[in-house]
């Protein structure tokens, strides 16, 4: 797993999502009840922007049809049948970073 920096956003108290580009991926860093998450920045339903959205009850919600996806894990509620990605993230000496695994992390479960 490689680690990378996410430019330009610093930790903040406030909540947030962002969409951010890191290791070639679009991905939304979310601060939610003084928590950070890294998610999939599209909704696989109908292709929106879920950093157009809001968190409720530990999920991102995507502004389209109202789809939602656990922060954790990416699952989506009961009834959808979908997912978005989850990442790894760690604060480190005050800035961002996301663990994305490569497609040889993957096939050798390094």
């Amino acid at each position: 797993m490689k680690w990378y920096a996410v430019p330009d956003l610093n930790p903040s108290a406030e909540p947030f999502i962002k969409k951010v580009k890191v290791g070639g991926k679009n991905i939304c860093i979310v601060n939610y009840e003084g928590k950070l998450y890294a998610v999939g920045a599209t909704c696989p339903h109908a292709g929106a922007e879920l950093s157009g959205g809001w968190c409720k009850e530990g999920k991102i919600i995507c502004p389209f049809h109202r789809y939602s996806y656990d922060l954790k894990t990416g699952k989506g509620s009961p009834g959808q049948n979908d997912f978005i990605d989850s990442y790894p993230i760690e604060l480190r000496d005050g800035e961002i970073f996301v663990g994305i695994e490569s497609f040889w992390d993957k096939v050798f479960g390094q």
